[in-house]
């Protein structure tokens, strides 16, 4: 049998586990990309264990890859799999699929000192904490805002997988919550390619490099280890990806709406593809006269009903076809035909993002839309293994999802096609933040869609550096809503808040309550001006807000009074720091102090998206200003 040396970063990866528990308890991650090796990065946590083990994933072929690897080692360990039709409990370390082990939560009655969960990005959080998930939000119409609240289930499967997905996300709870009353110390490990989870978001809360992924309850509380999957690639760990553009027309996915857990709906995809049967056509003719001299290859289809149109124009000998409904025997038949090369095509909707190893793959065809970029690095990392006579993967996208392979996960719906990860420092803890953001045409970024700064913060050493009770996150933030009572900055979404516990002001209602009254106007404004002005010897800095057809409304701010300087900077300052931060390259916080600083701010000074006066004597008084908007009404220069 085989004997597997570590390589240097999984070595690295299990000392940063064996480094972390024994400090805490606290649940940990550890995320390598595709065909990085976890399976021995396990194998030797297992080895070094001194008590039982119980290693959990969701698929008997990683039950079974797991296993061996362990035993390499010259050692002994169970199994517990109706699929491998083994139930072996009696050992010191026991590998075993979700599925059954739930389902038979009597046998798992001894203590256990460490969980180890494989492909962990299937693991919700427990029941009780689902409804605090995400804070909610306004939106438009009902539709979106039910399809907000429903259960969040990873985008990697089709709705015919879905209800497995949800089931298995509970067992996982189920038994972590059985071995916890057993033993309450039981540690708990995940490891992933993806830890990021359309609809869920990142599942865990902090990272060892010092920043925050959640503020929300999360499955796991530490990120311990992380390696970009660039670091594999150049280091010849992992083949080198050929990534092309098609030559042909590409599908075009951009006038479907993705729901709230960035998932496209089958029907919406289905109606499109079936609009252009052609293209799927010439698309599957490009692959197979691309794919002439390739060893395997792995189409990634949007739908079912998509993948069996991509079938049906494949050399039947040659091609298969694998989805959710596939029954398990014929899959295990199907696959291991394509492992020894008697099959060339497989198709496949999602099933075989994970848990699916074929090192001889050297060819993708990308034929699915996705808004997550782990998912991208997922599908490509099927043909990255290393094989005999292979020199690289050539991956095709023919859906334009236009994500660099090498990018991480910026932890955010994409805002627009336009939108790029760029790196934006905290003026308060200089803290590199990656948001998504749109550059000019020389690559300096114009505006991001950062919220608040991810650093961690007030770590008394780098020892405890990942300890929860020794970090706090940054309270810089770039966009945020006033609380009128206290002052206090919240989250954009926020109802109540954080400081003083008030009820904030919806900005909806503020809208439709001035739209009502008649001594108001309201402004969807589209841009401002800043003017010296002369009033009584006096000068002025005066602020003119403009609608989309010219409409005007004034203010001035007398900077020769002390007052109207902090007026001006509790309205303008705070969110000029992250402004200046970006354009400007500060760090530092920004207040104006006189009025010819005000004027050279003429470019930068943030831009209300509405506002709202009321009527004077002789003139309209601006009364409110609303930043940051996000509601039901439409803001100026946004489609309607």
């Amino acid at each position: 049998m085989e004997v597997f040396q570590l390589r240097d970063y999984q070595q690295e990866a299990v000392s940063a586990v064996l480094k972390h528990f024994r400090k805490t308890n606290e649940s940990a991650v550890i995320v390598l990309p595709t065909g990085s090796g976890k399976s021995l990065v396990i194998a030797e946590l297992a080895r070094l264990a001194k008590r039982n083990i119980l290693v959990l994933t969701h698929v008997k072929e990683l039950v079974e890859q797991n296993h061996q690897k362990y035993e390499t080692y010259g050692v002994t360990a169970g199994i517990y799999s109706a699929g491998l039709k083994l139930k072996e409990t009696q050992h010191q370390v026991t590998f075993a699929s979700i599925q059954s082990a739930a389902r038979n939560l009597d046998d798992f009655s001894e203590p256990y000192s460490l969980i180890i969960i494989d492909e962990c990005h299937r693991v919700n959080l427990a029941s009780a904490d689902l409804s605090n998930e995400q804070p909610k939000e306004l939106f438009k119409d009902k539709t979106k805002y039910k399809a907000q609240n429903k259960p969040e289930l990873d985008p990697k499967e089709q709705p015919q997988e879905k209800a497995n997905k949800q089931s298995n996300s509970n067992q996982y709870q189920q038994i972590i919550k059985k071995l916890m009353q057993v033993n309450p110390e039981v540690k708990l490990l995940g490891l992933t390619a993806t830890p990021y989870r359309l609809g869920m978001g990142w599942i865990y809360k902090k990272h060892y490099r010092g920043f925050m992924r959640s503020e929300e309850n999360r499955p796991f509380e530490h990120c311990i280890y992380e390696l970009p999957i660039r670091y594999l690639i150049k280091r010849q760990y992992l083949t080198e990806p050929n990534l092309v553009d098609a030559t042909i027309e590409h599908y075009d996915f951009s006038s479907l709406q993705a729901n709230a857990s960035g998932e496209y709906s089958p029907k919406d995809m289905n109606h499109l593809l079936n609009k252009n049967p052609r293209v799927t056509q010439s698309i599957i003719e490009q692959v197979i006269e691309l794919g002439h001299k390739r060893q395997g290859i792995m189409i990634f289809a949007a739908t079912v009903e998509h993948a069996k149109e991509v079938f049906s124009y494949l050399p039947t000998k040659l091609s298969a076809l694998i989805t959710g409904a596939t029954d398990n025997t014929e899959r295990d038949k199907l696959i291991k035909a394509f492992k020894r090369k008697e099959i060339k095509y497989l198709v496949n909707v999602s099933v075989l993002t994970t848990g699916f190893d074929a090192p001889h793959v050297d060819m993708i065809a990308i034929l699915r839309p996705t808004q997550s970029v782990s998912l991208y690095q997922q599908i490509i990392g099927r043909g990255l293994r290393l094989s005999d006579n292979k020199k690289d993967c050539l991956v095709i996208d023919y859906t334009g999802n236009d994500f660099d392979l090498y990018h991480p996960e910026v932890g955010e719906k994409k805002p627009n096609s336009k939108s790029q990860p760029v790196q934006v420092v905290c003026p308060s803890c200089e803290f590199p933040n990656v948001f998504w953001g749109i550059c000019d045409d020389d690559g300096y970024l114009v505006e991001h869609y950062g919220r608040r700064c991810k650093g961690l913060v007030n770590v008394p050493s780098e020892e405890q550096a990942y300890l929860a009770e020794s970090q706090s996150q940054c309270d810089y933030r770039f966009v945020f809503k006033e609380c009128p009572h206290c002052g206090g900055e919240n989250d954009i979404a926020a109802r109540n808040c954080l400081q003083c516990l008030e009820v904030l002001v919806d900005p909806d209602d503020m809208l439709k309550k001035a739209l009502k009254l008649k001594g108001s106007k309201v402004i969807r404004c589209a841009g401002l001006n800043l003017t010296k002005v002369s009033d009584k010897g006096t000068d002025k800095l005066k602020i003119t807000y403009h609608d989309e057809q010219g409409t005007e409304l004034n203010e001035s701010f007398d900077f020769s009074k002390p007052n109207q300087v902090k007026v001006f900077n509790d309205i303008f300052s705070k969110r000029l720091s992250g402004k200046i931060s970006v354009q400007l390259g500060s760090t530092e916080s920004f207040e104006v102090k006189n009025l010819e600083q005000a004027l050279k701010l003429a470019n930068i000074l943030p831009c209300p998206n509405f506002v709202i006066a009321s009527k004077q004597k002789y003139y309209w008084r601006v009364k409110d200003r609303i930043f940051d908007y996000h509601g039901k009404y439409r803001k100026a220069n946004e489609l309607k």
